[in-house]
């Protein structure tokens, strides 16, 4: 917060797109950095940063909001500067009568602490809280799969691939699967609705480690085929001779392990049901700084 007010120091206006270039540079961020999205990929973290530290130092009169993405410093703001300050956190802040009374009003709002959001904004918190919800539920989901009989686990892997656009319908993509009797193959999907190509699939529902002859074995049934696409799925992982050996031959072999595929089910809703929803919102500036008719 403190570099935040720093930038107004001089007692101007500065833009949100100023600030957020002055300080880019002085930490030294590098383009990666500044781009890196929070896990829901709607925003930047940084520029997330910046609007909550513009945000706690409004509350407590520090900067205030001169028009649409501008702010300036205010006098207390340069009392503070005065003081040279080693730093400006929440619990600065919580000194300041408004800030707290502006916490106050705040439902829900859990107590400034010295472990509270001076690491994390309220979204980045709220999408960590989301994660973990996630990873666990990934979890879960491998367990179940891990535990249920061959065939359903090669219902799962068709149904996946349908609702991620392959085999057309369920129906012509189940016909094929588990039927294909090639060594190495367990079954085949359309690339497309249309059927242009061919993809061929192994499952495995293992518990060790899949290793490179295993990737061996499966080339090697495709080449039988004359195929030039294969996906290997499986509730385990792979070692890391098979992963290299995946991407030196000529067929191309997507590798999906228990992971990718916990986290492909989530996100086709394969196997899980929504339980709540929230939707976040923020201030509409254009509502407030257009006339009213």
């Amino acid at each position: 917060m403190l570099p935040l007010v720093k930038i107004a120091a001089d007692g101007a206006e500065h833009t949100n797109t100023e600030a957020a270039e002055h300080l880019a540079n002085g930490f030294g961020l590098s383009e990666q950095d500044r781009k890196e999205l929070l896990p829901s990929g709607q925003q930047a973290v940084f520029t997330n940063r910046i609007a909550w530290a513009r945000s706690h130092l409004s509350m407590a009169g520090l900067l205030q909001n001169s028009g649409r993405g501008v702010f300036r410093i205010t006098p207390r703001g340069q009392e503070v500067l005065a003081t040279n300050p080693s730093a400006i956190n929440l619990r600065f802040l919580q000194q300041f009568p408004e800030y707290l009374e502006a916490r106050n009003k705040r439902k829900h709002d859990t107590p400034v602490t010295s472990t509270d959001a001076e690491e994390q904004t309220p979204e980045e918190r709220l999408e960590a809280a989301y994660e973990t919800l996630r990873t666990n539920l990934a979890k879960d989901l491998l367990t179940q799969l891990k535990s249920s009989p061959p065939d359903f686990f090669e219902r799962v892997v068709v149904e996946l691939l349908v609702r991620m656009g392959y085999g057309g319908t369920r129906k012509d993509a189940g016909q094929d699967i588990g039927k294909s009797g090639d060594e190495g193959i367990d079954g085949i999907i359309k690339e497309d609705r249309l059927g242009l190509d061919i993809i061929y699939i192994q499952a495995k529902r293992w518990q060790n480690t899949v290793s490179r002859p295993e990737i061996q074995k499966f080339a090697g049934a495709l080449q039988g085929q004359r195929a030039r696409k294969g996906i290997f799925i499986t509730t385990s992982d792979f070692s890391r001779d098979a992963a290299e050996y995946a991407t030196r031959i000529d067929t191309k072999i997507v590798l999906i392990d228990g992971d990718q595929l916990a986290e492909l089910m989530i996100d086709h809703s394969i196997g899980v049901t929504s339980v709540a929803s929230y939707e976040i919102k923020r201030i509409d500036t254009d509502y407030f700084t257009n006339e009213m008719a």
